[in-house]
């Protein structure tokens, strides 16, 4: 078996390939051309194991190495802190250390989505991307109102009016655009049968089913749901040492920000309209502070969406073993009740 070490860039890769005994066989430096990388490879043989970094341009070579019948890793670059923290950092020594790891059995292994739902994952991101554009734009807007104490666009003195207008002009061009994404994502998701059963948990809107379908993929990779609220960032981070627990004095960044983002704002949405959860929230805040208050409606949210999921169950319409008064309308394209599959 031999092991190669992929460091990607863009125009270029540098690939270093061991064999079993950690003995260099090959080291190049090659352009990003198909044709060139395959005959690398076939040059060493035909057993062989490959890792690359997940940084943003996996894909092609993923799918080039898969096509060819040669094993990938994709590597977590977050937890690959031996290459990251090396005192000498070169292309040869990334590519020669990650080789070593793939051999060892020692790489922090990242999930490779499925090739069927990355454009629409994508697609899902770039529009959370014009979401933030616009809220960046409305902003701008406010702080140009409050420099004249007014709220009539038409008050404002000379060339303001001018700068209005351009922001107004680019708000309406985000709001056509995010309007047009949506329509092009809808009917390429919204009859999936895991997006049919997300879309009946409270707070859980059809944006917010199609980034956790997209974003997850398979949930059965996630052995409990513990590793699930991980994942998701619904609990904080936690620092022992030396026999003291710290636990959320700081944010941990590791796992989906996405999903942290959807299982909130999910969140924000539940308490305000089912009063059991209310309720629950409202608990919480007597005790915790507001944030710590969301984050565990976040988090029960984030449980039953886990257990449906991997379950492959309808839900049950409760929230922490309280049965909801109120039961989601069929305001959009669903089944017209849970469990019911819609013929595409």
């Amino acid at each position: 078996m031999f092991y190669t070490g992929i460091d990607l860039h863009k125009s270029f890769s540098h690939l270093t390939t061991v064999d079993e005994k950690g003995l260099i066989v090959e080291q190049q430096k090659i352009f990003n051309n198909p044709e060139q990388i395959v005959n690398y490879f076939r040059s060493i043989g035909n057993s062989h194991k490959a890792v690359v970094e997940s940084t943003n341009g996996w894909y092609w070579i993923a799918d080039l190495l898969h096509g060819n019948g040669i094993e990938l890793i994709l590597a977590n670059a977050n937890q690959l802190k031996a290459i990251s923290t090396a005192k000498i950092k070169t292309d040869q020594i990334d590519s020669t250390t990650m080789a070593q790891l793939l051999r060892i059995d020692y790489v922090p292994e990242a999930h490779q989505i499925d090739p069927v739902l990355r454009d629409k994952r994508d697609l899902m991101r770039a529009r959370l991307r014009m979401i933030q554009r616009k809220t960046c734009v409305v902003n701008s807007v406010c702080r140009l109102m409050e420099k004249f104490n007014v709220t009539d666009p038409d008050d404002l003195p000379g060339l303001y009016q001018f700068q209005y207008q351009q922001l107004d002009r680019h708000l309406n061009f985000l709001n056509e655009q995010v309007k047009e994404l949506e329509k092009t994502i809808y009917p390429q998701v919204v009859l999936n049968e895991d997006v049919q059963r997300i879309l009946w948990i409270p707070g859980i809107g059809k944006i917010s089913a199609f980034t956790i379908h997209l974003e997850v993929g398979n949930f059965l990779r996630f052995p409990t749901e513990k590793h699930f609220f991980s994942y998701s960032r619904v609990v904080p981070a936690a620092s022992n040492s030396g026999g003291k627990c710290k636990h959320g004095k700081k944010e941990s960044k590791a796992g989906n920000k996405y999903l942290k983002i959807v299982f909130n704002d999910a969140a924000i949405c539940a308490y305000t309209n089912y009063p059991e959860i209310r309720d629950f929230y409202q608990r919480k805040c007597r005790k915790k502070n507001k944030h710590l208050a969301r984050n565990l409606v976040a988090k029960e949210l984030a449980r039953i969406v886990y257990h449906v999921l991997t379950k492959q169950c309808d839900y049950d319409f409760t929230f922490k073993g309280k049965k909801l008064t109120r039961v989601k309308e069929c305001r959009w394209l669903r089944s017209t009740s849970p469990g019911t599959q819609l013929d595409p």
